[in-house]
């Protein structure tokens, strides 16, 4: 498999690559930073070196050529969701939102054909690529993302040479500039005061300050439901403000899916509040406001890792990405760039953050607890959260798919609409970990079930092939010690999933609890894509009833059976071994074990249906008249 490479952040040695899905690169875990050497030039600066700096500053400046133009386009198609969503065009949206996830390695491929038509750098120079390193970081002096341009000049050298070329001396293996105190041409958040002006006003202001293209169907109704909830939100009372209280609101909208999102924070002292705004477009030339999401809980919800990308106009994402992190506590700056659809700079920034780790703990990266996979091997670092999931070599029967497969569907959930329900995973290629840091169980079962995959070099396990995602607790593993209630709420939430993402398009094939987990939230997310197919290729069919009562005594069905088949009235005997659960599951989900439900899901996908799955709770969303009750 060729790397494609992005982010690779160097390391000495055999570091991270970047794999076809897109995302950055990594390190030789555990190894010691080597800086760069400095220049000191005395005297005269000779001929040679004089035009060596100058070949090295037109590298540097294609390089950035490159960079300039893949976020010019990415921000021109960021930009058009505020009229797909004015239009109500929400299949232009999804599309878009797959072109936009392609961008950056077409716009690599680019820079580097370039850069092989004009100049003559086949052989790696170590000595110039220091200089075009040092070049492009003064190119970067008054650039307004260094850090995304920084991933891409990683991206581009290391797709360029071999592996055992990567050095921290030739790339960015730190951030080369800060982006603390970057700005746009327009401040990114506005400050609004309600003790002062007035909480109606003020909140008026705020939503007419979002210009989402559309009038708002019924502004003071929306206002008189946000103020209704704040004053009896036991988080934030309005009557114990304190002097200077104020709400800043993010410039730029969110878009994603069918909603527009107004982001912002109160600032109460020394506390912060996070809240978010949805709007929806009623269909009928107007907006209106359908929640106010305030618990931090919900609000990091909406950035989920289990969610389509947002789509938000900005020129600066550092300083979105700064403002999110003060309301959302429990994410990362990976996680956070990755939401707002730069998935490189997502990449590159857990890199870093994992590195850190890894230097600051001792214990081993051991196999993943929970029922071991056909096509997977997953391991994981107790003391991180996250999985690493590798493709074995061979899949036991019955599994009848390829390794090449896999990754096409693990590169379809990446590009579908997530709806909430299924685990975003990072993809790289040469990965390279201690050796030290992997348990002998772990060792052993990789040069089982992957030997193809793996490589040991020194004191360092290369894996040329991995997945990374959030780890969950096992669905199966949960209902083992869940409580009654527990119990309720987590096959509420399994059912929900298989519906949910049935709607948007996906049936996950293999349903067992093994291929679920659930999150510190108590929601259910589907992780396991080998056998997940388009919603339009099943085909839902009733058991036929038996001719004969001998029929129902056979060993083997009466009826023919066809490769996409599927029987829902099935899924009660294949996947509940316990009655209680059998019971309950029935009771709260009895469409999902009958044909003509899945079918009529069907029909609705055909007709172009676009599922209406809000990531937030059914009964956050705010009342509307009936006669004003259009969307």
């Amino acid at each position: 498999m060729p790397p494609l490479l992005s982010a690779q952040l160097g390391w000495p040695a055999s570091p991270w690559q970047d794999s076809a899905a897109g995302g950055a690169g990594g390190p030789v875990f555990g190894a010691q930073v080597q800086d760069p050497p400095t220049r000191d030039y005395p005297g005269a600066v000779p001929a040679d070196m004089w035009e060596g700096a100058l070949l090295a500053r037109s590298i540097a400046e294609t390089i950035l050529k490159g960079f300039d133009k893949h976020f010019r386009i990415f921000r021109e198609i960021s930009r058009k969701a505020r009229e797909y969503f004015v239009s109500c065009n929400w299949t232009a949206g999804r599309e878009a939102t797959r072109e936009r996830i392609s961008l950056y390695d077409l716009r690599v491929q680019e820079a580097i054909e370039e850069l092989q038509a004009r100049f003559d750098i086949a052989e790696l120079d170590p000595a110039l690529w220091q200089e075009i390193k040092l070049q492009y970081m003064g190119l970067l002096y008054e650039h307004r993302q260094p850090e995304l341009a920084e991933t891409f000049y990683n991206s581009v050298f290391c797709r360029m040479y071999d592996r055992q070329y990567f050095n921290n001396r030739h790339i960015f293996v730190r951030p080369g500039l800060s982006t603390a105190y970057l700005e746009g041409e327009r401040p990114v958040y506005r400050s609004y005061y309600p003790t002062r002006n007035g909480w109606r006003r003020t909140l008026e202001e705020i939503l007419k300050s979002a210009d989402v293209g559309l009038p708002f169907e019924n502004i003071r109704r929306d206002v008189r439901n946000i103020v209704h909830l704040l004053r009896h939100h036991p988080g934030l009372p309005i009557g114990a403000l304190r002097q200077h209280f104020q709400l800043q609101v993010l410039t730029p909208v969110f878009y994603r899916n069918k909603a527009a999102y107004i982001v912002g924070r109160a600032v109460n002292g020394p506390e912060r509040f996070p809240f978010i705004i949805p709007l929806l477009n009623n269909e009928h030339g107007g907006v209106y406001v359908d929640a106010l999401v305030l618990d931090t809980d919900d609000v990091a919800n909406l950035f989920s890792f289990a969610r389509a990308y947002f789509m938000v106009e900005c020129v600066v994402p550092s300083t979105l990405v700064s403002f999110l992190l003060s309301i959302l506590p429990s994410k990362s700056a990976a996680d956070l760039y990755t939401s707002i659809g730069f998935h490189k700079q997502g990449k590159a920034e857990f890199y870093r953050d994992f590195l850190h780790h890894l230097g600051h703990s001792t214990d081993q990266l051991i196999v993943a607890p929970g029922i071991k996979g056909m096509v997977m091997s997953v391991f994981t670092l107790p003391s991180y959260p996250y999985v690493f999931k590798v493709i074995k070599d061979r899949f036991r029967p019955p599994k009848e798919i390829t390794r090449d497969e896999v990754m096409a569907k693990y590169q379809i959930v990446k590009q579908h609409d997530r709806v909430g329900r299924m685990a975003d995973t990072w993809e790289f290629s040469y990965a390279a970990f201690p050796l030290e840091r992997f348990s002998e169980e772990l060792l052993e079962e990789l040069q089982q079930e992957a030997p193809s995959l793996i490589d040991i070099e020194g004191d360092q396990m290369i894996i040329r092939h991995l997945y990374i995602e959030r780890r969950l607790v096992p669905l199966n593993l949960y209902l083992e010690s869940a409580s009654e209630e527990e119990t309720v709420h987590v096959l509420q939430e399994y059912g929900d999933a298989i519906q949910q993402m049935a709607a948007a398009g996906i049936f996950p094939g293999d349903l067992l609890f093994k291929n679920f987990g659930v999150t510190r939230h108590g929601r259910v997310i589907f992780y396991d894509y080998d056998e997940i197919v388009p919603m339009e290729a099943v085909s839902f069919r009733h058991i036929p009833p038996p001719r004969f009562p001998e029929d129902e005594m056979a060993s083997e069905p009466w009826y023919s059976v066809g490769p996409n088949d599927v029987f829902p009235e099935e899924f009660q005997t294949f996947l509940f071994s316990k009655p209680d659960q059998r019971r309950v599951f029935s009771r709260l989900h009895p469409g999902l074990l009958d044909a003509d439900y899945w079918a009529g899901l069907q029909e609705t996908i055909r007709q172009g249906g676009f599922p209406d799955i809000f990531p937030y709770a059914q009964e956050k969303r705010f009342p509307r008249p009936k006669k004003e009750n259009r969307s």
